[in-house]
Parts: C-alpha cells; structure tokens; sequence
C-alpha cells in the first residue's frame, strides 16, 4: 500500500450534505480497523435546510444504506416524486412536466420522439405529457412503484424520487451514522489549524478550546466553506453569466390546493417559485436576480403566490451560481454548499452531494494523499457542475417570453460551448445526444428543448419505413395504454396509507 490507512475523518458541519457523508463513510469504511469518524457541528450555526426534493438516484443512496423505504417516507414526512411541472417557462400560460422515466417505447431500433416528431408532421399534435406515465400519473396525482418484472406495462419504465423534509433527513441519517459509530462533537469552530510546511489541515479548535484533530477533513460547512475557501484559499469561479438569480426567500405553508407527486416550478418576471408538497406542509420560495427585483417585491410575489397560509418567516438566502476551483484540495474534500452551488431548478444540490461521497469512497486516500486521484476527483466533479449548469441554462434560455428585463436577457444568452451542440443537434436532425453518460438522460434534454419550443429540424430516417396509418396507430395506442394504467392506480395520499408510510394526520400543520 502507498502510504499508511486513514484513521482520523473529521466532518466539518452538520446538516444534510454532512451526516450524508457521515452516514456513507461509516457504512461503507466503519469497519476498517481502528478508523474514528468525528462529525463537528454546532446547534447555534443554522443550515439552509430548504432543498426538499431530490431525483431517482436518491434510491441508489438509501439502498446502499439498508433503509427501509416506508420507514423513510414516515420519519421525514416524504411525498413521491415522479418528475417537475414547469408552469410560464416558454410563455405565459405554457406548462409541461419534464418526468422521471421515459417517453413511449423505442421501436425498429430507433428513440421513440422520432416517431413522436413525425407524428407532428402528421397532423397528431398530442404533446410529449402524454407518452410519459410520469407526467401523467403525477398531473393525476397517482403513484405507485415500478414494476420491471412487467416490461409489457409502462409501469415498468417508470421513475421516481421524494419530495422531504431536509432537517428531518438530516436528523434521521445523524441517528444511523451515530449507531454506526460516528461521534459527533458539539462546538463552534474558532480556529482551523495547518501544518507549517504542507498546508494541510490539522485540526480545528472549538470556543471551549477543544482541538478536534483529523487527517481527512471533510468541509460541509455551507456556503462559508469554512476549510476548502476561507482556509485553504481555493478561488470559487462565478457562473452568474449563464444563471443571474442570486437570491432566494423561502417559506412553508400549510397544505391548500392540489397534492400532486410533483414538483413545480412557476417562472415569475425575475426568476421562478418552487412548490414541494410535503405529508405535512408544502414547501415555497422563490429564487430570483436582485438586478431585476428587490428584496421586498421578491418576498411579496411568493407570499402571494402560495397555496395556503404561511406559519414561519421568510428565510433570505444569497448566493452566486458556481463551484469552487477544486473539490478537494490537499487533505480537504468539500461536500454540499461549501463545494459550489447551483440554484434547485433540477432538485440537484442533494444529488451533487451523493456524487461527490460516491466518488470519494472511488478514490479514498491514504495518507501520501496520491495527487492523481486528487486530479481525477476534481476533474469529474467540475464535469458534474457543468453538466448542470448547461441543462439549467437551457430553461431559461428556450423562452419567448420578452415580458420583463430578466427574460430578455435569458432569451439573448450566448449558450455554453455543451449546450451550443446539443441545440443544434436538435435543431438540425432532431437528435438528443448525451455525452459521457452525464446526470441528465436523453429523455430530460428532450423534454425540456421540445417542450420549450425548440423546433426539431427533422427525426430519424428509420422512422419512415413504417406506414402513416401504423405510426398513427402506435401513437395512439400508447396513450391510450399509458392512460389505462394511470386509471388504475391509487392516488399517491392511499399508497402511502396503505404502505404504512403516511404520517399522523395530527402532524400536518394546518395553522
């Protein structure tokens, strides 16, 4: 081995992105001999606590921990998730859902749009919505899991993710990261302390004067990034260019309206509004540039805007779209906020942390701390951000809205160099393409440029060789599968009933 093991894992900060870590590390190395796991967080210093909805591959994480899915759902108050409704995104008055899973089945060995754009052609002008039991299901407001030993049924292509209570995760995570071993230490930091010669950190001194020392440092200290940027000096490269909302007001309310497995985003003049049903309450906030609107007016427009009463109040974040130089400098790998951040239009910020555990666990170090799985550490993870970043852009950039100073200035947006070549792709053949099997599929670059109006400048030539009556036909029949099963299922409010997931109805604030 290139070194001794390592022995001493200090987590700086708490929250979700830090007993995700905390939770991960212990189940995957916890039995590594003589291994001690510190997580440092401090009750005084809050977490931004808003991101409540994730994507699919949130199952990936829980199943790696053992959780029981049931369990999960009851203990953080979890809605299904099967995709997000985008409502004023391409105009006013547009909506469309770009869901989990995919659209339609494949056939002659060809992506399913291909048929789907030549049915346009045709004269069927049903829109994408209605190939995906995704997006179907969820407007419906049914849920129930997928079924892959069935692949006749479109519930075998179905996918989904949760809608949660982020203080709740993080709380029950702590409870099965400490089970498994890890110590968490109470305390304010007031002194990180380096090695003369290296520059890697050796510890950290908290206000009782306790010096809580490591050898792989671990910093989820949020947007301060309190070892990665304020001690280690690793710039932060600002992508406000391509995604100019810098500030957020959030604000739960009590349950009102519908209850769909779906969350929804609703552009507003200078940004756009979540909505996250929860078992208990829905989530808000709106995500808007401080360029083009005050703090007040933002504030108002969401208060305005929600589904039931307010009972907290608005909690003001800021913050700059980007990521740091370097995930993981020297002996400090940086996780959640203190790594960077892009705004939750994707529900990714959860997902950006998995990846990034997942790739330390890939890379884990000895103590030599080898500078080529360092490199490869940063390089895949400022890929992951600009993956997202490009996919974020096309939401603001496929719009005809010139109602506000805001939407002009996304509309006229030079794309990024990505997302250059898959617009014109698109436009050109009608072709999706999807490089280094990046987050986000075919069928989500498909659902956002073709639902946003991005015209498709053909489709595939194999979808020629079937006759017009039968591409109209399979179109039909389809929906009419797809629409079936739909009917079929139980709304999402009696499959957690009769999962045993659903909480108390005594829990929901209603007040």
């Amino acid at each position: 081995m290139n070194g001794a093991p390592i022995r001493n894992i200090v987590i700086v900060g708490g929250g979700t992105a830090g007993w995700m870590a905390a939770a991960a590390i212990s189940k995957i190395m916890g039995k590594m001999p003589g291994l001690s796991i510190s997580l440092v967080e401090s009750e005084a210093i809050g977490t931004v606590g808003v991101g409540e909805a994730t994507i699919p591959q949130i199952n990936q994480f829980n199943s790696l921990l053992g959780i029981d899915e049931n369990e999960f759902v009851r203990e953080t108050h979890a809605t299904y998730k099967l995709g997000i409704e985008f409502v004023d995104w391409t105009h006013i008055g547009d909506r469309y859902v770009h869901p989990f899973g995919h659209y339609g089945i494949d056939m002659l060995g060809i992506e399913f749009h291909h048929f789907w754009l030549r049915g346009l052609e045709l004269g069927d002008s049903h829109p994408l919505d209605d190939y995906s039991i995704g997006a179907m299901a969820g407007k419906a407001g049914k849920f129930f899991w997928p079924q892959p030993d069935q692949p006749n049924s479109p519930l075998a292509r179905l996918g989904y993710a949760f809608q949660f209570d982020a203080s709740r995760y993080a709380r029950f995570l702590r409870t099965r990261a400490e089970m498994q071993g890890v110590t968490r230490i109470e305390g304010r930091i007031t002194e990180v302390e380096q090695d003369g010669e290296s520059g890697f950190v050796t510890g950290v001194k908290l206000e009782s004067g306790e010096l809580v020392t490591g050898e792989l440092f671990i910093d989820c200290s949020g947007f301060r990034a309190l070892l990665l940027g304020q001690t280690l000096g690793v710039e932060f490269r600002d992508w406000s260019k391509w995604l100019p909302c810098d500030r957020a007001v959030a604000m739960p309310c009590t349950h009102g309206g519908s209850r769909e497995p779906l969350t929804r985003s609703t552009a507003r003049a200078a940004g756009w509004q979540w909505r996250i049903p929860l078992q208990h309450r829905i989530g808000n906030g709106h995500v808007y540039s401080s360029a083009h609107m005050s703090e007040d007016e933002a504030t108002q427009i969401l208060i305005d805007n929600l589904d039931g009463e307010p009972f907290a109040a608005p909690n003001h974040l800021r913050f700059a779209a980007g990521h740091r130089a370097k995930g993981w400098d020297r002996n400090v790998v940086a996780l959640g906020l203190a790594g960077g951040f892009l705004e939750p239009l994707e529900s990714t910020a959860i997902h950006l942390v998995q990846s990034g555990i997942a790739r330390l666990m890939a890379l884990f170090p000895t103590t030599t701390f080898s500078a080529k799985e360092i490199e490869r550490f940063n390089r895949e993870t400022e890929q992951d951000y600009i993956d997202i970043r490009d996919f974020l852009v096309l939401h603001y950039k496929a719009t005809t809205r010139d109602d506000s100073e805001l939407w002009n200035y996304c509309r006229n947006l030079e794309p990024t160099d990505g997302l250059k070549e898959k617009l014109e792709m698109f436009r050109s053949s009608g072709r999706v393409i999807r490089d280094h099997n990046e987050l986000f599929t075919e069928t989500s670059w498909l659902s956002v440029m073709a639902c946003q109006g991005i015209t498709a400048g053909g489709y595939h030539p194999a979808a020629d060789l079937m006759s017009d009556e039968e591409l109209l036909h399979r179109l039909g029949h389809i929906r009419q599968v797809i629409a079936t099963a739909v009917s079929q299922m139980p709304t999402q409010e009696d499959f957690l009933r009769s999962n045993g997931s659903a909480i108390d109805p005594a829990l929901r604030v209603t007040s």
